[in-house]
Protein backbone atom coordinates (compact mmCIF):
# COMPACT_ATOMS: atom_id res chain seq x y z
CA UNK A 1 0.00 0.00 0.00
CA UNK A 2 2.93 2.39 0.88
CA UNK A 3 4.63 2.06 -2.54
CA UNK A 4 0.99 2.60 -4.40
CA UNK A 5 1.06 5.90 -2.71
CA UNK A 6 4.62 6.85 -3.20
CA UNK A 7 4.95 9.84 -5.79
CA UNK A 8 7.25 7.90 -7.88
CA UNK A 9 5.34 5.19 -7.86
CA UNK A 10 3.88 4.23 -11.36
CA UNK A 11 -0.47 4.25 -10.91
CA UNK A 12 -2.47 3.86 -13.82
CA UNK A 13 -5.17 6.50 -15.23
CA UNK A 14 -7.83 3.21 -14.46
CA UNK A 15 -6.25 2.92 -10.79
CA UNK A 16 -6.39 6.68 -10.34
CA UNK A 17 -9.63 7.00 -11.52
CA UNK A 18 -10.59 4.64 -8.79
CA UNK A 19 -8.62 5.91 -6.30
CA UNK A 20 -10.33 9.34 -6.89
CA UNK A 21 -13.92 7.66 -7.12
CA UNK A 22 -13.20 5.74 -3.56
CA UNK A 23 -12.07 9.60 -1.92
CA UNK A 24 -15.48 10.54 -3.25
CA UNK A 25 -17.58 7.11 -2.30
CA UNK A 26 -15.68 7.43 1.49
CA UNK A 27 -16.61 11.22 1.18
CA UNK A 28 -20.23 10.79 0.70
CA UNK A 29 -20.72 8.56 3.34
CA UNK A 30 -18.85 10.79 5.76
CA UNK A 31 -21.50 13.38 5.48
CA UNK A 32 -24.70 10.76 6.24
CA UNK A 33 -22.05 9.79 9.30
CA UNK A 34 -22.04 13.42 10.38
CA UNK A 35 -26.10 14.19 10.14
CA UNK A 36 -26.19 10.64 11.90
CA UNK A 37 -24.31 11.68 14.71
CA UNK A 38 -25.19 15.58 14.66
CA UNK A 39 -28.78 13.54 15.21
CA UNK A 40 -27.64 11.33 18.27
CA UNK A 41 -26.01 14.36 20.03
CA UNK A 42 -29.54 16.11 19.86
CA UNK A 43 -31.28 12.97 21.02
CA UNK A 44 -29.27 13.62 24.32
CA UNK A 45 -30.92 16.37 25.02
CA UNK A 46 -34.00 15.12 25.03
CA UNK A 47 -33.18 12.02 27.53
CA UNK A 48 -31.52 14.39 29.77
CA UNK A 49 -34.34 16.72 29.64
CA UNK A 50 -36.58 13.26 30.95
CA UNK A 51 -34.40 12.45 33.84
CA UNK A 52 -33.40 15.76 34.92
CA UNK A 53 -36.38 17.87 34.28
CA UNK A 54 -39.99 17.81 35.47
CA UNK A 55 -41.84 14.86 34.03
CA UNK A 56 -44.89 16.72 35.41
CA UNK A 57 -45.21 19.63 32.67
CA UNK A 58 -45.41 18.07 28.83
CA UNK A 59 -43.24 20.12 26.67
CA UNK A 60 -45.66 19.56 24.03
CA UNK A 61 -49.28 21.16 25.95
CA UNK A 62 -49.50 24.94 25.61
CA UNK A 63 -51.45 25.16 28.33
CA UNK A 64 -48.86 24.50 30.99
CA UNK A 65 -45.01 24.64 28.65
CA UNK A 66 -43.05 27.40 27.46
CA UNK A 67 -41.71 28.54 25.17
CA UNK A 68 -37.77 27.49 26.09
CA UNK A 69 -39.19 23.78 26.91
CA UNK A 70 -41.50 23.84 24.11
CA UNK A 71 -38.16 24.45 21.51
CA UNK A 72 -35.82 22.39 23.58
CA UNK A 73 -38.62 19.11 23.08
CA UNK A 74 -39.09 20.60 19.49
CA UNK A 75 -35.74 20.71 18.28
CA UNK A 76 -34.98 17.11 19.16
CA UNK A 77 -37.89 16.01 16.92
CA UNK A 78 -35.51 15.52 14.13
CA UNK A 79 -33.91 13.00 15.64
CA UNK A 80 -36.00 9.71 15.05
CA UNK A 81 -37.06 10.66 11.48
CA UNK A 82 -33.38 11.05 10.70
CA UNK A 83 -32.30 8.00 12.47
CA UNK A 84 -34.65 5.77 10.98
CA UNK A 85 -34.17 7.60 7.33
CA UNK A 86 -30.53 7.12 7.27
CA UNK A 87 -30.65 3.50 8.72
CA UNK A 88 -32.33 2.60 5.18
CA UNK A 89 -29.05 5.21 3.91
CA UNK A 90 -27.19 2.89 5.79
CA UNK A 91 -28.78 -0.36 4.22
CA UNK A 92 -28.20 0.95 0.45
CA UNK A 93 -24.87 1.19 1.19
CA UNK A 94 -24.46 -2.28 2.38
CA UNK A 95 -26.03 -3.27 -0.69
CA UNK A 96 -23.17 -1.97 -3.09
CA UNK A 97 -20.82 -4.57 -0.80
CA UNK A 98 -22.89 -7.27 -0.29
CA UNK A 99 -25.41 -9.20 -2.50
CA UNK A 100 -29.13 -8.84 -1.91
CA UNK A 101 -29.17 -12.42 -0.08
CA UNK A 102 -26.79 -11.49 2.00
CA UNK A 103 -28.14 -7.65 2.85
CA UNK A 104 -31.31 -9.49 3.35
CA UNK A 105 -30.41 -12.10 6.05
CA UNK A 106 -28.21 -9.28 7.89
CA UNK A 107 -31.01 -6.29 8.21
CA UNK A 108 -33.22 -9.62 9.10
CA UNK A 109 -30.85 -10.93 12.08
CA UNK A 110 -29.99 -7.28 12.98
CA UNK A 111 -33.77 -6.57 13.40
CA UNK A 112 -34.25 -9.23 15.82
CA UNK A 113 -31.42 -8.31 17.72
CA UNK A 114 -32.39 -4.87 18.30
CA UNK A 115 -35.89 -6.02 18.95
CA UNK A 116 -34.43 -7.96 22.12
CA UNK A 117 -32.17 -5.31 22.83
CA UNK A 118 -35.21 -2.81 23.53
CA UNK A 119 -36.81 -5.72 25.87
CA UNK A 120 -33.57 -6.42 27.78
CA UNK A 121 -30.23 -4.50 27.88
CA UNK A 122 -31.95 -1.16 27.17
CA UNK A 123 -35.00 -1.56 29.32
CA UNK A 124 -32.25 -2.23 31.92
CA UNK A 125 -30.47 0.45 31.07
CA UNK A 126 -33.14 2.82 31.16
CA UNK A 127 -34.88 1.70 34.38
CA UNK A 128 -32.00 0.06 36.65
CA UNK A 129 -34.20 -2.89 37.08
CA UNK A 130 -35.43 -6.24 36.01
CA UNK A 131 -38.66 -6.42 37.53
CA UNK A 132 -40.70 -5.65 34.46
CA UNK A 133 -43.64 -4.34 35.68
CA UNK A 134 -43.20 -1.57 32.97
CA UNK A 135 -42.19 -2.23 29.69
CA UNK A 136 -41.99 0.47 26.78
CA UNK A 137 -41.86 -0.63 23.11
CA UNK A 138 -39.58 2.56 21.51
CA UNK A 139 -36.83 3.47 19.10
CA UNK A 140 -35.47 0.24 18.91
CA UNK A 141 -38.23 -1.84 18.87
CA UNK A 142 -39.79 0.00 15.65
CA UNK A 143 -35.62 0.13 14.25
CA UNK A 144 -35.73 -3.40 14.47
CA UNK A 145 -38.97 -4.45 13.05
CA UNK A 146 -38.48 -1.45 9.88
CA UNK A 147 -35.18 -3.43 9.31
CA UNK A 148 -36.96 -6.75 9.10
CA UNK A 149 -39.49 -5.38 6.69
CA UNK A 150 -36.53 -3.52 4.63
CA UNK A 151 -34.86 -7.31 4.63
CA UNK A 152 -38.30 -8.30 2.65
CA UNK A 153 -38.10 -5.34 0.33
CA UNK A 154 -35.09 -5.25 -1.33
CA UNK A 155 -35.52 -7.96 -3.23
CA UNK A 156 -37.70 -5.43 -5.29
CA UNK A 157 -36.81 -2.78 -7.79
CA UNK A 158 -35.52 0.62 -5.73
CA UNK A 159 -38.35 2.56 -7.33
CA UNK A 160 -40.81 0.00 -5.52
CA UNK A 161 -39.44 0.55 -2.23
CA UNK A 162 -39.23 3.92 -2.27
CA UNK A 163 -42.85 4.31 -3.69
CA UNK A 164 -44.10 1.79 -0.66
CA UNK A 165 -42.51 4.12 1.60
CA UNK A 166 -43.87 7.23 0.78
CA UNK A 167 -47.52 5.97 0.15
CA UNK A 168 -47.06 4.93 4.37
CA UNK A 169 -45.60 8.17 4.59
CA UNK A 170 -48.63 9.93 2.61
CA UNK A 171 -51.74 7.74 3.42
CA UNK A 172 -51.38 6.36 6.79
CA UNK A 173 -53.24 9.24 8.47
CA UNK A 174 -56.33 8.40 6.29
CA UNK A 175 -56.29 5.27 9.46
CA UNK A 176 -55.97 7.98 12.40
CA UNK A 177 -60.28 7.67 12.97
CA UNK A 178 -59.38 4.10 13.38
CA UNK A 179 -58.65 3.19 17.32
CA UNK A 180 -57.86 0.28 18.45
CA UNK A 181 -60.79 -0.94 20.50
CA UNK A 182 -62.15 -0.91 17.32
CA UNK A 183 -60.62 -4.54 16.57
CA UNK A 184 -61.73 -5.93 20.08
CA UNK A 185 -59.20 -8.51 21.32
CA UNK A 186 -56.85 -8.05 18.63
CA UNK A 187 -56.52 -4.11 19.23
CA UNK A 188 -52.69 -4.86 20.39
CA UNK A 189 -52.20 -5.55 16.74
CA UNK A 190 -53.39 -2.23 15.78
CA UNK A 191 -51.23 -0.26 18.90
CA UNK A 192 -48.34 -2.15 17.35
CA UNK A 193 -49.25 -1.15 13.23
CA UNK A 194 -50.61 2.58 14.22
CA UNK A 195 -52.02 3.75 17.53
CA UNK A 196 -49.93 3.76 20.54
CA UNK A 197 -51.45 1.63 23.26
CA UNK A 198 -51.04 -1.02 25.34
CA UNK A 199 -50.04 -4.88 23.89
CA UNK A 200 -50.39 -5.93 27.52
CA UNK A 201 -51.91 -3.78 30.38
CA UNK A 202 -51.49 -5.01 33.30
CA UNK A 203 -52.47 -4.82 36.41
CA UNK A 204 -48.80 -6.18 37.55
CA UNK A 205 -47.04 -5.77 34.76
CA UNK A 206 -47.78 -3.39 31.57
CA UNK A 207 -46.70 -3.35 27.86
CA UNK A 208 -46.95 -0.21 26.33
CA UNK A 209 -46.36 0.29 22.31
CA UNK A 210 -44.61 3.66 21.83
CA UNK A 211 -43.74 3.38 18.51
CA UNK A 212 -46.06 2.27 16.20
CA UNK A 213 -44.63 0.30 13.19
CA UNK A 214 -46.61 2.95 10.37
CA UNK A 215 -45.14 4.57 8.71
CA UNK A 216 -41.60 4.21 10.53
CA UNK A 217 -40.94 1.37 7.86
CA UNK A 218 -41.86 3.90 5.06
CA UNK A 219 -39.26 5.95 6.36
CA UNK A 220 -36.64 3.54 6.38
CA UNK A 221 -38.02 2.19 3.03
CA UNK A 222 -37.22 5.93 1.98
CA UNK A 223 -33.92 6.62 3.60
CA UNK A 224 -33.34 2.44 1.14
CA UNK A 225 -34.03 4.82 -1.73
CA UNK A 226 -32.29 7.85 -0.62
CA UNK A 227 -29.09 5.85 -0.86
CA UNK A 228 -28.79 5.82 -4.75
CA UNK A 229 -28.30 9.78 -5.06
CA UNK A 230 -25.02 9.03 -3.45
CA UNK A 231 -24.19 7.07 -6.81
CA UNK A 232 -24.96 10.37 -8.32
CA UNK A 233 -21.79 13.12 -9.24
CA UNK A 234 -21.71 15.35 -6.49
CA UNK A 235 -23.56 19.15 -8.11
CA UNK A 236 -26.34 16.48 -9.35
CA UNK A 237 -26.88 15.18 -5.67
CA UNK A 238 -25.91 18.66 -4.05
CA UNK A 239 -28.71 20.48 -5.89
CA UNK A 240 -31.03 17.82 -5.77
CA UNK A 241 -30.84 17.42 -1.57
CA UNK A 242 -31.07 21.69 -1.49
CA UNK A 243 -34.59 20.92 -3.77
CA UNK A 244 -35.98 18.00 -1.62
CA UNK A 245 -35.46 20.03 1.16
CA UNK A 246 -36.80 22.93 0.19
CA UNK A 247 -39.60 21.23 -1.38
CA UNK A 248 -40.67 19.06 1.85
CA UNK A 249 -40.24 22.23 3.87
CA UNK A 250 -42.34 24.56 1.64
CA UNK A 251 -45.24 21.49 1.52
CA UNK A 252 -45.29 20.88 5.33
CA UNK A 253 -45.86 25.06 5.46
CA UNK A 254 -48.32 24.88 2.84
CA UNK A 255 -50.48 21.73 4.12
CA UNK A 256 -49.95 23.05 7.90
CA UNK A 257 -51.76 26.37 7.14
CA UNK A 258 -54.34 24.56 4.85
CA UNK A 259 -55.60 22.47 8.49
CA UNK A 260 -57.09 20.15 6.34
CA UNK A 261 -55.02 16.92 6.48
CA UNK A 262 -52.01 15.46 7.53
CA UNK A 263 -51.77 15.96 11.21
CA UNK A 264 -54.56 14.69 13.73
CA UNK A 265 -54.60 17.89 15.94
CA UNK A 266 -55.38 21.25 13.62
CA UNK A 267 -53.21 24.28 14.88
CA UNK A 268 -55.26 27.12 16.46
CA UNK A 269 -55.15 30.52 17.26
CA UNK A 270 -53.30 31.08 20.81
CA UNK A 271 -52.97 33.64 23.71
CA UNK A 272 -49.64 35.20 21.50
CA UNK A 273 -48.11 35.26 18.31
CA UNK A 274 -45.45 33.11 20.04
CA UNK A 275 -47.80 30.80 20.91
CA UNK A 276 -49.72 30.72 17.84
CA UNK A 277 -46.47 29.97 16.27
CA UNK A 278 -45.94 26.69 18.94
CA UNK A 279 -49.33 25.77 18.02
CA UNK A 280 -48.56 25.67 14.24
CA UNK A 281 -45.21 23.61 14.56
CA UNK A 282 -46.82 21.21 17.32
CA UNK A 283 -47.30 18.50 14.89
CA UNK A 284 -48.17 14.40 16.30
CA UNK A 285 -44.76 12.42 16.83
CA UNK A 286 -46.85 9.25 18.01
CA UNK A 287 -46.94 8.07 15.36
CA UNK A 288 -45.30 10.30 13.44
CA UNK A 289 -48.02 12.50 11.09
CA UNK A 290 -47.19 13.70 7.23
CA UNK A 291 -46.75 17.28 8.37
CA UNK A 292 -44.01 15.81 11.67
CA UNK A 293 -42.25 14.24 8.63
CA UNK A 294 -42.18 16.94 6.43
CA UNK A 295 -41.62 19.34 8.99
CA UNK A 296 -38.09 16.93 10.07
CA UNK A 297 -36.91 15.85 7.14
CA UNK A 298 -36.86 18.71 4.95
CA UNK A 299 -34.90 20.37 7.32
CA UNK A 300 -32.38 17.12 7.62
CA UNK A 301 -32.30 17.02 3.71
CA UNK A 302 -30.80 20.66 4.26
CA UNK A 303 -27.92 19.75 6.59
CA UNK A 304 -26.94 16.67 4.85
CA UNK A 305 -26.22 18.98 1.41
CA UNK A 306 -24.41 21.50 4.37
CA UNK A 307 -22.19 18.46 5.23
CA UNK A 308 -21.81 16.95 1.41
CA UNK A 309 -18.85 18.46 0.18
CA UNK A 310 -16.32 18.59 3.37
CA UNK A 311 -16.88 17.83 7.41
CA UNK A 312 -16.53 20.88 9.47
CA UNK A 313 -13.73 20.82 12.24
CA UNK A 314 -16.09 21.49 14.34
CA UNK A 315 -18.18 18.65 13.22
CA UNK A 316 -15.47 16.10 14.07
CA UNK A 317 -17.40 14.84 17.02
CA UNK A 318 -20.06 14.32 15.57
CA UNK A 319 -18.55 11.81 12.70
CA UNK A 320 -16.99 9.72 15.47
CA UNK A 321 -20.50 9.06 17.02
CA UNK A 322 -22.24 8.68 13.66
CA UNK A 323 -20.04 5.71 12.83
CA UNK A 324 -21.30 3.89 16.30
CA UNK A 325 -24.46 5.30 16.57
CA UNK A 326 -26.37 1.98 18.46
CA UNK A 327 -23.07 1.90 21.24
CA UNK A 328 -23.75 5.99 21.51
CA UNK A 329 -27.33 5.21 22.42
CA UNK A 330 -27.08 2.80 25.08
CA UNK A 331 -24.06 4.16 25.90
CA UNK A 332 -25.31 7.91 26.72
CA UNK A 333 -28.73 6.28 28.28
CA UNK A 334 -26.49 4.46 30.72
CA UNK A 335 -24.67 7.55 31.83
CA UNK A 336 -27.60 9.94 32.33
CA UNK A 337 -29.21 7.17 34.15
CA UNK A 338 -26.09 6.61 36.70
CA UNK A 339 -25.17 10.32 37.18
CA UNK A 340 -29.32 10.60 38.26
CA UNK A 341 -28.79 7.83 40.90
CA UNK A 342 -25.60 10.04 41.75
CA UNK A 343 -26.69 13.26 42.01
CA UNK A 344 -30.65 11.88 43.82
CA UNK A 345 -28.28 10.32 46.60
CA UNK A 346 -26.35 13.16 47.42
CA UNK A 347 -29.56 15.58 47.54
CA UNK A 348 -31.82 13.16 49.13
CA UNK A 349 -29.32 10.41 51.00
CA UNK A 350 -31.13 7.99 48.71
CA UNK A 351 -31.52 7.14 45.22
CA UNK A 352 -34.55 4.33 45.60
CA UNK A 353 -36.48 6.50 43.19
CA UNK A 354 -33.84 5.68 40.49
CA UNK A 355 -34.62 2.00 40.79
CA UNK A 356 -38.03 1.86 40.77
CA UNK A 357 -40.36 1.03 37.74
CA UNK A 358 -41.95 4.20 37.04
CA UNK A 359 -45.51 5.08 35.87
CA UNK A 360 -46.47 5.56 32.00
CA UNK A 361 -46.53 9.38 33.18
CA UNK A 362 -43.44 9.20 34.91
CA UNK A 363 -41.14 7.48 32.55
CA UNK A 364 -38.60 6.92 32.33
CA UNK A 365 -38.21 7.22 35.84
CA UNK A 366 -40.13 7.74 39.31
CA UNK A 367 -38.64 11.42 40.32
CA UNK A 368 -38.74 12.45 44.22
CA UNK A 369 -40.91 15.16 45.36
CA UNK A 370 -38.73 18.39 44.45
CA UNK A 371 -36.64 16.98 41.96
CA UNK A 372 -36.62 18.72 38.53
CA UNK A 373 -33.88 20.86 37.66
CA UNK A 374 -34.82 23.67 34.72
CA UNK A 375 -33.45 24.34 31.72
CA UNK A 376 -29.89 25.48 32.59
CA UNK A 377 -29.23 22.50 34.28
CA UNK A 378 -30.43 19.92 31.79
CA UNK A 379 -28.55 21.89 29.28
CA UNK A 380 -25.34 21.70 30.96
CA UNK A 381 -26.04 17.80 32.04
CA UNK A 382 -26.59 16.99 28.34
CA UNK A 383 -23.10 18.97 27.64
CA UNK A 384 -21.45 16.83 30.05
CA UNK A 385 -22.89 13.47 29.13
CA UNK A 386 -21.82 13.78 25.42
CA UNK A 387 -18.39 15.18 26.51
CA UNK A 388 -17.89 11.83 28.81
CA UNK A 389 -19.35 9.54 25.85
CA UNK A 390 -17.32 11.11 22.78
CA UNK A 391 -13.78 9.47 24.29
CA UNK A 392 -15.88 6.26 24.64
CA UNK A 393 -17.44 6.40 21.03
CA UNK A 394 -13.97 7.56 19.81
CA UNK A 395 -12.03 4.37 21.00
CA UNK A 396 -14.83 1.53 19.81
CA UNK A 397 -14.92 3.65 16.72
CA UNK A 398 -11.37 2.55 16.65
CA UNK A 399 -11.90 -0.79 17.61
CA UNK A 400 -14.56 -1.29 14.73
CA UNK A 401 -12.55 0.29 11.95
CA UNK A 402 -9.09 -2.14 13.26
CA UNK A 403 -11.47 -5.38 13.77
CA UNK A 404 -13.01 -7.42 11.13
CA UNK A 405 -15.55 -9.03 13.05
CA UNK A 406 -18.68 -9.08 11.69
CA UNK A 407 -20.20 -9.40 15.11
CA UNK A 408 -18.99 -5.79 15.56
CA UNK A 409 -21.82 -4.65 12.88
CA UNK A 410 -24.62 -5.63 15.39
CA UNK A 411 -23.20 -3.17 18.14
Amino acid sequence: MKALESPTSFRSPHSAFEQVTARATRLRIESVDVVRGIIMILMALDHTRDFFGSLAVSPTNLETTTPGLFMTRWITHICAPVFFLLTGTGSWFSLQRRGKADLSRFLLTRGLWLIVLEATVFRLIAQFNVDYQVTMLLVLWALGWSMIALSALVWLPTRVIVGFGVALIALHNLLDPISAQTFGAFAPIWSILHAPGFVLPGPEHVVFVAYPLIPWIGVTAVGFGLGAIYQWEPERRRSFLVRLGAGLTAAFIVFRLMNVYGDPVPWTSQRSPVFTLLSFLNTNKYPPSLLFLLMTLGPAMLLLRAVDSKTPSLLEPALTIGKVPLFYYLLHFFLIHLLAVIVCYIRFGSAHWMFESPTLGQYPITQPEGWAFGLPVVYLVWAAIVAASYPVCRWYAGVKARTASPWLSYL
